[in-house]
């Protein structure tokens, strides 16, 4: 038998639990046969999380420290899921520690500090991989999938936004989610993850414009207790200032033609999480929508234009990650951002067994996700200017 993989996750807030699932799911769905998977370690600075979260997800123990888990034998493969800012001083000595790195993103909170880490995974003995986890959406490869055979066709324009409402209350409590300087709020919480899907579709941005970043609520509370993902919790009178972006847009140019507008917020009342497209091809369109993941509406510019329109097609075992892949793979069976994330550590785990043959497209590398903190930045640049033109 194949010498058995340790895995730890390290973060157990809303997006650590996603992984910690994912990697007790990953045997679980495609072939061939993945080595055994041990379930080591969570670790997270608050221990009541992370002692929940090994329990719930059936790890073996819980850690402190991140350094806990560089030093532990029987670890091989960590997910970092922590603060943007922490990335670099963790993936590092994971690396150094001969351990494989699934980050979430983005890289960074620092483009100079994302350019550090991509150099040093370059040169890494171990796997660094970033979760560019909209990726694995069966719809969303759906689409690309049609547009690169020619159905659709040549991308002419994309139109995307990316709404929450997890700080459209006032009383959201301070989190280091509203910290760091311009850019480094919604446009790099779900702005990231709409640029990503944008080029996975379009192929890459050339330059963008009309940049805009605005704050809508400038003051938070400070919190009693820990904060857990985006839950709110008891706060107190004392306020503090928010120092990033509530809402972002811009528009882009792709380099193999057509462009794009995008429109980014956390204060979207009433969308808990909305990220939606339109992408308006030489043959036709499509539309996905993350509150209906299991269909995409398709317009094929085929037969009279009276009895044209957009026709709703069910997601199933002939369209990406669901044959042979889910238990139920069979059409109408529904599909959701959790499977994306099993997608994603499976096929994060067959890379680092050697699985040549695997049955999943790889994770994406840390250079692809310095691109897209470099693609942000230029937003900001865009935003900060009035707007300006800013070539990539």
């Amino acid at each position: 038998m194949a010498k058995a993989l340790g895995v730890a996750v390290i973060g157990a807030g809303m997006a650590g639990r996603g992984h910690a699932a994912a990697y007790h799911a990953a045997s679980t769905i495609n072939s061939p046969t993945l080595p055994p998977i041990r379930l080591v370690s969570i670790a997270d600075i608050n221990e009541e999380f992370g002692t929940l979260a090994a329990r719930r997800f059936g790890y073996e123990r819980y850690d402190r420290t991140w350094q806990d888990i560089a030093a532990a034998d029987d670890i091989d493969v960590v997910s970092v899921v922590v603060a943007n800012h922490l990335h670099r001083e963790i993936v590092e000595g994971l690396l150094a520690a001969g351990k494989h790195v699934l980050c979430e993103k983005p890289l960074s909170d620092s483009l100079d500090e994302a350019r550090a880490m991509a150099r040093i995974a370059a040169e890494a003995a171990p796997l660094a991989r970033i979760g560019f986890t909209f990726r694995r959406t069966p719809g969303i490869a759906y689409v690309r999938e049609l547009i690169q055979s020619g159905t659709l066709g040549k991308v002419l324009h994309f139109s995307g936004r990316y709404w929450t409402d997890y700080a459209c209350s006032p009383q959201a409590p301070m989190s280091w989610r509203f910290k760091g300087g311009p850019g480094s709020g919604a446009l790099a919480d779900v702005g990231s993850h709409l640029a990503y899907v944008a080029e996975f579709l379009c192929g890459d941005i050339s330059s963008v414009a009309g940049g805009r970043l605005a704050t809508a609520i400038t003051e938070r509370p400070v919190p009693l207790g820990a904060v857990f993902g985006h839950e709110h919790t008891e706060v107190s009178e004392q306020l503090e200032a928010v120092e990033n972006d509530d809402y972002a847009a811009f528009n882009a140019a792709f380099a193999g033609g057509g462009t794009g507008s995008f429109e980014v917020s956390r204060v979207a009342a009433g969308h808990p999480t909305t990220l939606t497209f339109e992408v308006f091809c030489e043959n036709g369109a499509a539309v996905w929508d993350q509150r209906r993941p299991a269909e995409v509406q398709l317009f094929v510019n085929e037969g009279p234009a009276k009895s044209n329109g957009y026709r709703q097609v069910l997601l199933g075992p002939e369209h990406p990650y669901f044959g042979g892949g889910l238990a139920m793979d069979a059409p109408g069976m529904g599909v959701g951002q959790n499977e994306a994330f099993v997608y994603q550590a499976r096929a994060f785990l067959e890379e680092v067994a050697g699985i040549e043959d695997g049955a999943l497209p790889r994770c994406a590398t840390f250079e692809e996700g310095l691109h897209n903190m470099e693609l942000l930045e230029a937003v900001t640049r865009s935003a900060l200017s009035g707007g300006q033109l800013v070539t990539l």
